[in-house]
């Protein structure tokens, strides 16, 4: 059979119609019976067109279905917008396309600064810049399988920080970098560490660390934390804890009461009233109840100037290997 005796056929009429209903079903009634005129139609001689490449003659079948559909209209694009939302359809027609993310995600509130350090321990850091977290230098220490702390940090590939305060994260960076002291493997001394991102931030804030001043005695803190003490009802989201004052400041830290949880490590130390980060959360004594505030020792940022230079020198391509000594915990 070939293609000009196939529209006599009814097997192959009765696909035709099926086609035509299922590609414009607004315009079945009219397309079936403007084509149907056309193919039950005997060809006369001028209607009938040789074909020079192919040899086949006789006016094609499937060029009379796609011409008679275009005469009543299928062959143009639906005016209608898209509806992302539901709405009445007056209203749906006659605004734009528009597809809203399904929660405000605030990115630039103050507090998306404080991030969580993730690996196999949670901890939580500050970002000071586009692509640098300040956090706690045990949180990036390496264990053994005991989970004993060595003397030695982990590879930067092993760390994911997580953005976002609400249980769960709205985004993820890793990070490129390391820079620590030779101390503070444990806690005390020494226990501060600067994660170099693997891209920049943009848009997300920053909080100012406090260089240029020691903290003050008496005055007011507050930890900020992703940490979770075995009575906590909540699950793990960025909480201000139940703060104090500053009771005793020595060489590379300083003490106060406060509420800590495990997995505040690393954390900012704010106080009230100003925007700058005093310390990082370095130990405390804790019951597992997250109300409860106990001794909480937390380390100073002052006396790190040239961990803090070299950060950011190793953030914009300089080797750790080209930059003068930083690593000193000889204060």
């Amino acid at each position: 059979m070939s293609l000009s005796d196939a529209p006599n056929d009814p097997a192959m009429l009765l696909a035709l119609r099926f086609v035509i209903v299922s590609v414009c079903s607004r315009h079945r009634f009219k397309i079936w019976e403007a084509t149907a005129h056309v193919l039950t139609s005997r060809p006369t001689a001028r209607s009938t067109l040789t074909a020079s490449a192919s040899g086949m003659v006789g006016l094609s079948w499937v060029s009379l279905l796609v011409s008679t559909s275009f005469l009543v209209g299928c062959g143009h694009a639906s005016k209608r917008l898209p509806i992302a939302t539901p709405a009445s359809h007056a209203e749906a027609d006659e605004r734009p396309f528009t597809i809203e993310p399904p929660v405000d995600l605030d990115v630039e509130h103050p507090s998306n600064a404080v991030v969580r350090v993730v690996s196999d321990v949670t901890c939580t850091g500050t970002l000071i810049a586009e692509d640098l977290v300040l956090t706690a230098h045990h949180c990036v220490a390496e264990r053994d399988a005991s989970g004993q702390v060595l003397n030695q940090d982990k590879p930067p590939e092993k760390f994911m920080v997580e953005l976002g305060g609400d249980d769960l994260p709205w985004g993820e960076v890793r990070v490129r970098a390391v820079v620590s002291p030779d101390c503070g493997y444990v806690s005390g001394n020494g226990d501060i560490a600067i994660l170099v991102l693997s891209r920049k931030l943009v848009g997300v804030p920053t909080m100012v660390p406090r260089l240029e001043a020691p903290p003050i005695s008496s005055e007011p803190i507050v930890p900020i934390g992703f940490g979770r003490c075995a009575l906590s009802k909540s699950a793990i989201h960025r909480v201000e804890r139940l703060g104090g004052r500053i009771a005793q400041i020595q060489d590379g830290k300083f003490i106060a009461v406060a509420s800590v949880c495990p997995g505040d490590s690393g954390g900012p130390v704010v106080s009230p009233g100003r925007s700058d980060v005093v310390g990082v959360v370095s130990a405390s004594v804790m019951d597992g109840d997250d109300g409860t505030a106990g001794p909480s020792v937390f380390v100073r940022l002052d006396v790190w100037p040239e961990l803090f230079s070299a950060a950011r020198e190793i953030s914009e391509g300089a080797s750790p290997n080209e930059l003068p000594p930083f690593r000193s915990c000889t204060r």
